[in-house]
């Protein structure tokens, strides 16, 4: 059968069986129309075709009538499209099954056979078409930078626009894979926090998780978390070449975990490239929520938000992920994936752990009680701005309709940089002051992962910062991500490997009503356009903070860290992220 030849039979309906269904199967799409006495199925009219668009489908099974007297088989088709509020904007997705009867032969084998190759021929032209649809739109050219080494500049264009320019080296050229094919010879991991959240992570696993692994036929292992940084031992010492995925459910501090101890192997290199999925089962699902708002989609919650990230999960495509280094005063680094916070949100993401049992509404109770009692924080901030023309530049920055001959003189901008790659690279060594010493004093395996961008804690930062003043601060907030929370849209341009730290501070002297309407305007992604004198946001690359009040509280991923200065650097594309 040729790849784009269609698919023709006719099937009754699996309810009565007295239902003529004429069904075509192209490359794009499953029709299903009903014919009427006498009539041929395929001349009839166009009228009452049902299209179900094989983009929308997880999975095809075909099965045995249980009644042995019965000679038919079945064939189940699970698709989620998207449903339609009253404004017909998307609004979530919904399951539907469709089910015919394959009855042709009086032969229960051939009939279990037919069905069976229907149910091949959907699986692999709706696994075709996912990857399809990115490469047929996609094209990238390589141009070998002037260094000579293995390092390329990777342009990546759709259709007449440049979408984006990076660096690329041979271990990123294979950054995008199609995970669902993965799947086929080694299971996934999946990972349970049962206490996260309001603690219902187990009930959404038996629930809507599991019906569609299922019928997207992906082989698993579910693993219950049994205790704080039980996933982070698990993934350290884990046999990571039987699994094809680790799929987290949870809130975000599982992840947390899992990043850290996939970075605290000896085989780091390889072990931060295993795709990684995120099912949101917490209280603040930040990730879950970017990777939705990702896909371009209209704001989703709670099941709706599950079915999205589960269905992408299904569809499998993997993406680039930023990871941060993270460094403190003391101890070692530890690498974060969503936010470093100071001030206000901290305090509030800290605080509102006693609410844990309302779920997310604890951010808004947490949020209500700090604005009662409004605190500012002295301290001092430091940051690397990200270049707007800078290799790590997302598309999302780049303009939307630059055109290929317009960009030819970026990239010879760009080659001229790559000649220099090397010599930049010893100007930030030379910035960063003592680098032998600082790698032997913050961890002994640092050379895994240099941040060539940050100076020793203890030393001033390098002399290509911006250095903000001594002053009062309410909150200090840096995301990797659009969402901080289900509803909490911080940074609504960032992209999964966009390299940039997005940066949002605000000063003293705001009032408390301001400060809500900013917080409420986040819930749309619209603060930013607030004109709001207290509020900055920097894109960065690296960034130091050094609080002077004390007590205080400051987060990594939401996760409390040792109080003092503390600095960071994003470091592009180093993780892997399942996106759909």
């Amino acid at each position: 059968m040729e790849a784009d030849a269609e698919l023709r039979a006719e099937f009754t309906d699996a309810a009565s069986g007295r239902l003529r269904l004429s069904v075509t199967l192209t490359d794009s799409c499953l029709t299903v129309r009903k014919i009427g006495s006498g009539s041929p199925v395929w001349q009839h009219g166009q009228e009452h075709d049902l299209e179900l668009g094989l983009g929308d489908c997880v999975g095809c099974r075909a099965s045995q009538c249980e009644d042995e007297g019965d000679t038919a088989a079945f064939l189940s088709v699970y698709f989620y499209p998207a449903r339609r509020s009253w404004t017909r904007a998307p609004a979530g997705r919904q399951r539907v099954e469709h089910r015919f009867r394959v009855a042709a032969e009086e032969d229960a084998r051939a009939n279990l056979e037919e069905a069976e190759t229907w149910a091949r021929a959907v699986r692999h032209r709706a696994s075709q078409l996912v990857q399809g649809l990115r490469n047929d739109c996609l094209m990238k050219i390589l141009i070998r930078s002037a260094t000579g080494e293995n390092d390329y500049i990777l342009l990546i264009i759709h259709h007449h626009d440049l979408l984006d320019i990076s660096w690329c080296t041979e271990r990123k050229l294979n950054a995008c894979v199609e995970f669902s094919r993965v799947c086929v010879s080694r299971s996934v991991m999946v990972l349970v926090n049962p206490q996260s959240g309001r603690g219902q992570a187990m009930s959404l696993y038996t629930g809507p998780v599991l019906s569609m692994l299922t019928e997207a036929n992906i082989s698993h292992t579910l693993i219950t978390t049994e205790h704080r940084n039980h996933a982070r031992e698990l993934v350290r010492n884990a046999d990571l070449s039987q699994w094809s995925a680790i799929v987290i459910l949870s809130g975000d501090g599982l992840l947390f975990e899992v990043i850290n101890g996939l970075m605290e192997r000896e085989d780091w290199d390889e072990a931060i490239r295993i795709p990684l999925g995120i099912l949101p089962g917490g209280s603040g699902n930040a990730l879950a929520a970017s990777v939705h708002h990702y896909t371009q989609a209209g704001p989703a919650l709670g099941e709706d938000l599950l079915l999205s990230c589960c269905f992408l999960l299904c569809k499998g495509l993997v993406c680039p992920l930023d990871i941060v280094s993270v460094r403190l005063s003391s101890g070692p680094r530890l690498f974060s994936f969503l936010s470093l916070a100071w001030g206000f949100v901290a305090d509030v993401d800290i605080e509102s752990e006693k609410f844990r049992h309302v779920g997310a509404m604890r951010f808004l109770v947490g949020t209500l009680l700090r604005l009662a009692s409004l605190r500012t924080y002295q301290g001092r901030l430091a940051f690397l701005p990200a270049r707007e023309n800078s290799t790590s530049s997302s598309v999302s920055f780049l303009r939307p309709h630059t055109s290929f001959c317009d960009s030819v003189q970026r990239v010879s901008h760009m080659q001229q940089e790559t000649s220099n790659r090397h010599e930049c690279e010893g100007q930030n060594t030379h910035n960063n002051s003592n680098d032998k010493d600082f790698q032997l004093k913050n961890d002994s395996k640092d050379n895994r992962l240099p941040d060539n961008l940050l100076s020793p804690i203890e030393d001033p930062v390098p002399t290509n910062w911006t250095i903000e003043k001594e002053q009062e601060f309410v909150l200090v907030l840096a995301t990797c991500h659009s969402h901080l929370a289900e509803e909490l849209v911080v940074s609504p341009d960032a992209r999964p490997d966009d390299g940039h730290l997005h940066l949002l501070y605000v000063t003293a002297g705001i009032s408390r009503p301001a400060l809500l309407r900013l917080f409420l305007a986040m819930e749309k992604g619209t603060h930013l356009s607030c004109e709001c004198p207290h509020l900055i946001y920097r894109r960065v690359q690296a960034l130091r903070l050094e609080p002077i009040t004390k007590p205080g509280v400051i987060t990594v991923d939401g996760e409390q860290v040792e109080y003092g200065p503390i600095q960071a650097q994003v470091h592009k594309g180093y993780a892997r992220i399942i996106c759909g």
